[in-house]
């Protein structure tokens, strides 16, 4: 593979006229479609490790890409933020398989909170706008699936001892979506419903106290105690985690509200780091 191949597909002087600038480069097969999208703070340093990868096992991609490709496009950028925006977006638009970071945006998941005559609605989606009708409020998107699936159910879990979980025969009519849920409880407060949500927007722990101290009253939960006590710790890790990081990227991009749309995620996060 090394360097013949790499100068037979993309050109011997094609280093030497790069510049040593911030840029995004696309890797294309045959049909001009991409197969890797990548972002480089110097374009041609970068590109030099491609035409100079080893049989190293961490080479290993970059020696596929180099076999596989029939193409190699630069496009240069501003500054590195213009450059890790621009492959944001690239990846976000084509999908290229050789991606994985941020390559599946379109699965990071959002929570929904909301009500509807006595029951109080919770819902776990990645499509939130499939979803419209039940005119719910919407927390996220998060880009960890597993720690805010494992956090939706912890939520329900807990509120479940304080109130009544309806069966699925009482839930509104909906899209019914792979790997969503939509859960509704009776006999939960406005109360504690708005604390939860000020919880979700990250502006607050004390949903937490709160949770704990009605807890303690219940039978239920103190048969379970152990069980009880993991979900409130996973909560609380959630919160530090996901919750207050997405509130402050939302505050230091100029964005107000406690939602982003999946496909935005990324982009934001890289606008509030540089802020």
């Amino acid at each position: 593979m090394g360097v013949k191949s790499f100068d037979r597909k993309f050109g011997k002087e094609l280093l030497c006229e790069l510049p040593e600038s911030p840029a995004v480069y696309l890797f294309k097969d045959k049909a001009g479609t991409v197969l890797y999208a990548g972002k480089a703070k110097n374009v041609r340093r970068r590109l030099r490790s491609y035409r100079n990868a080893s049989r190293r096992k961490a080479h290993r991609k970059m020696r596929q890409l180099v076999r596989e490709a029939s193409s190699l496009e630069v496009v240069l950028q501003s500054d590195e933020r213009q450059a890790l925006l621009a492959e944001n977006e690239l990846i976000r638009r084509l999908r290229p398989r050789y991606n994985v970071d941020g390559a599946y945006s379109f699965l990071y998941p959002s929570i929904g909170v909301g009500e509807r005559g006595h029951q109080a609605l919770f819902a776990f989606t990645t499509s939130p706008d499939a979803w419209s009708e039940l005119g719910l409020r919407w927390y996220g998107a998060y880009r960890s699936r597993q720690r805010a699936r494992d956090a939706f159910d912890s939520l329900v879990e807990l509120l479940g001892h304080i109130g009544h979980l309806e069966p699925r025969s009482k839930l509104p009519a909906r899209p019914l979506l792979r790997g969503s849920r939509l859960v509704a409880l009776r006999r939960i407060g406005r109360d504690q419903l708005e604390s939860a949500e000020r919880f979700l927007a990250g502006h607050s722990r004390a949903f937490l106290q709160e949770l704990s101290e009605a807890l303690i009253e219940r039978r239920g939960a103190r048969r379970e105690a152990a069980l009880v006590q993991e979900d409130l710790q996973l909560l609380d890790a959630f919160y530090r985690s996901d919750l207050v990081k997405l509130r402050e990227a939302l505050r230091n991009a100029g964005r107000g509200g406690s939602f982003v749309p999946g496909d935005e995620r990324d982009a934001l996060f890289i606008a509030a780091r540089d802020a």
